[in-house]
């Protein structure tokens, strides 16, 4: 009978964990549980992390996981000291604080609340020594009312059993909760279920004794876990299906081919049941396209959420197809394009008309006519030039408009101007139509703006306030190198400071940035609220507003930067050269375009009397690159004359097209772009 119990124990200690002595197998709470039956030992994986006397001495290959087998029975051997908590011998897991003498099984210290670091060196601490969580003093956080992962009533105070996020200290969870969301998470998913922070929120869960598992998130590793993904829907939704097939049968092309919601992709249709054309492939369910027309949430929702250039591309598209605004290109003249779709061809143009230098009046004009429509094409005529082409009169005027719009309700120097308070043009709603007039500067073909001082751009994109431009009064304040300056520059500026609000004793040198940025908030947020308010609501036309502030650093060189001064490398770049299909005339046009890119060269060293301006503007009618680029693209083509020494070039430029004429050498080449290009000059100055 004694041999018989001894058996059982002997059968019993084997399947048991040789350091906390229980038979569970459950990795979520001790680790993996690993036997090695040719030395007839079990172990859990935590248990034997966290154990005192044992050190991982071998290759993760050797023994258990680099621990070897010698060690462990050696480390089993000296857990000879009584649990703390159960009260039985065989307790290897000790208080990491030398003086503290506690010695737990690790199962025990999960229950004695003792926290268990998974970092090296693996500490582990008593319910006494234990690490702990508190609030910043400053917090003016307010008490959670639930677990944030699993939303039940929680109490408000940090314990052993109540964590925080360190990064929000607004997400507060249960140990347990936190600790499951961890496991199954794993390291690469694994952050505040609030503010969506990992770095901050991991540490201070490992520091806290959570586990996070370095592995993949358990939804990866399940078998088959992303197979929906690759089953295309393919079923026909429509309230009459008219293929005799039935509404699953599909076909690769035509009238019966399904196509499926381009929103949501869980709907479908045969493109004769939603009367579509054979060569559409875009269509949205009712359900999408009734979001899409009711609200402008689903756009808000999927503007937010796409990350990615090439998505936010491919919204664009269907927003646009839809009707939508576009949501963004990857650049701002990809931005401007996609807004400028919006401009009909198929109605009455706007007829502008301006008379001599009277370009701004003109403009103003145009915006407070009651049939005024931003959508339609602008047809500009000037009465009292008849030299302009009048492929070039829209281009000239928005140019024009632009260098004028700078001097009515903008201050500043050149090039860092900002909005000036201006009752009369308040009354009159100027700062309306001003921003209108830039919106519709932009998308019709108008030059970059370039005089937006980075302080009055910044404010247009919602991002952090500069200091930048200020009035000469407050540069002594701004420059000011001790406390005596900076108390006589504030009282020089005090009849302002008061009226501003920002009069305040000061105590050091260092209340200076405070005191100046306060300043700057007045002088430019405060007190031209309205002003700006009404700004933005002209800069809306066509959408422009909306895009600057979803994407401001597109944007940013447009508003605040001067074009880039043109060069013989950017001149030729922007011109398509097309060569004739006749293969006896490609070599003569090859040598041409060298004669071209030569004489770029030499009006940018000033070595002819044109400029590349005027050989811009002799091409496209435009002596800067527009904000939304050239459309349609500049082109070159060639002529070949039959006297050659008296052919000149020939441009169109409402097409940006430049002709070329095939001549024998590069001096009759440059004579001749020379002259035709001086007398437009001469002419546009006449």
């Amino acid at each position: 009978m004694k041999r018989r119990i001894r058996r059982s124990e002997q059968e019993y200690s084997i399947d048991c964990c040789a350091l906390c002595k229980l038979n569970e197998n459950c990795p979520d709470k001790y680790g993996e549980k690993i036997t090695l039956k040719s030395h007839e030992l079990t172990v859990h994986y935590f248990c034997l992390l966290m154990s005192s006397g044992v050190y991982q001495r071998g290759e993760e290959n050797e023994g258990i996981s680099g621990f070897l087998v010698d060690d462990i029975k050696q480390e089993v051997s000296r857990s000879y000291r009584l649990c703390a908590v159960c009260k039985k011998n065989g307790a290897s897991v000790g208080c990491y604080i030398k003086s503290c003498r506690k010695m737990v099984h690790f199962p025990c210290g999960k229950q004695h609340q003792f926290i268990f670091q998974f970092t090296d060196p693996f500490p582990s601490y008593c319910k006494d020594h234990s690490p702990t969580q508190s609030l910043p003093v400053s917090s003016c956080v307010s008490e959670p009312l639930s677990c944030s992962v699993c939303l039940d009533p929680i109490e408000a105070v940090l314990s052993y059993s109540v964590l925080k996020c360190p990064a929000c200290h607004c997400s507060w969870f249960h140990r347990d909760c936190v600790q499951n969301q961890a496991h199954s998470a794993a390291m690469f998913f694994f952050r505040c279920t609030l503010c969506n922070n990992k770095d901050m929120f991991q540490q201070e869960m490992l520091r806290m004794g959570i586990h996070i598992p370095e592995r993949d998130a358990a939804w990866e590793l399940e078998e088959n876990a992303y197979g929906e993904l690759l089953q295309v829907y393919q079923h026909c939704d429509a309230n009459k299906c008219l293929s005799h097939s039935g509404r699953t049968n599909s076909s690769r092309t035509g009238w019966f081919q399904i196509l499926r919601c381009m929103l949501c992709g869980s709907r479908g249709t045969h493109r004769k049941c939603a009367s579509l054309n054979t060569s559409e492939t875009d269509w949205a369910c009712e359900d999408c396209a009734a979001a899409v027309d009711a609200t402008g949430a689903l756009f808000f929702f999927i503007t937010c959420c796409a990350k990615n250039t090439s998505a936010i591309l491919e919204i664009n598209r269907l927003f646009l197809m839809m009707g939508r605004p576009s949501l963004s290109g990857s650049s701002a003249k990809e931005i401007l394009q996609e807004l400028a779709s919006q401009i009909s061809q198929h109605h009455p143009s706007m007829p502008v008309v301006v008379s001599g230098n009277k370009v701004l009046e003109a403009a103003m004009e145009l915006v407070k006519r009651s049939d005024f429509k931003p959508s339609h094409a602008l047809a500009v005529r000037f009465t009292s030039s008849k030299h302009i082409p009048s492929s070039g009169n829209t281009r000239h005027f928005l140019s024009l408009l632009v260098q004028q719009l700078q001097n009515t309700i903008f201050e500043g120097p050149d090039g860092a101007k900002n909005l000036t308070l201006d009752a009369q043009a308040l009354r009159e709603d100027v700062y309306f139509d001003v921003g209108c007039l830039l919106s519709l500067s932009l998308i019709h073909g108008g030059p970059p703006l370039g005089f937006f001082s980075r302080a009055l751009y910044q404010q247009l994109g919602n991002t952090e306030k500069a200091l930048t431009h200020l009035p000469t009064l407050f540069l002594q304040i701004q420059e000011s190198r001790s406390l005596e300056e900076l108390r006589e520059a504030m009282q020089s500026a005090s009849e302002y400071l008061e009226v501003a609000g920002c009069m305040r004793p000061v105590d050091s040198l260092s209340d200076k940035d405070t005191l100046v940025e306060d300043i700057v908030s007045f002088h430019l947020i405060t007190r031209l609220q309205l002003p700006f308010q009404r700004f933005c609501e002209g800069l809306k036309t066509l959408g422009v507003f909306d895009q600057v502030q979803m994407f401001p650093g597109a944007f940013v060189s447009l508003f605040c930067s001067s074009p880039d001064k043109l060069t013989a490398e950017t001149m030729s770049a922007l011109f398509t050269v097309k060569f004739s299909e006749q293969e006896e005339t490609t070599g003569k046009e090859s040598a041409v375009v060298t004669f071209w890119r030569h004489y770029l060269v030499e009006c940018e060293v000033g070595r002819c009397a044109t400029s590349l301006e005027d050989v811009l503007i002799y091409a496209t009618s435009a002596d800067v690159v527009p904000a939304i680029g050239f459309s349609p693209n500049p082109t070159l083509s060639f002529l070949n004359p039959l006297d050659p020494a008296g052919a000149f070039p020939k441009s169109q430029p409402s097409s940006n097209h430049l002709v070329l004429p095939v001549v024998p050498s590069y001096q009759v080449f440059k004579k001749n772009m020379e002259y035709a290009v001086c007398q437009l000059t001469v002419m546009q100055a006449i």
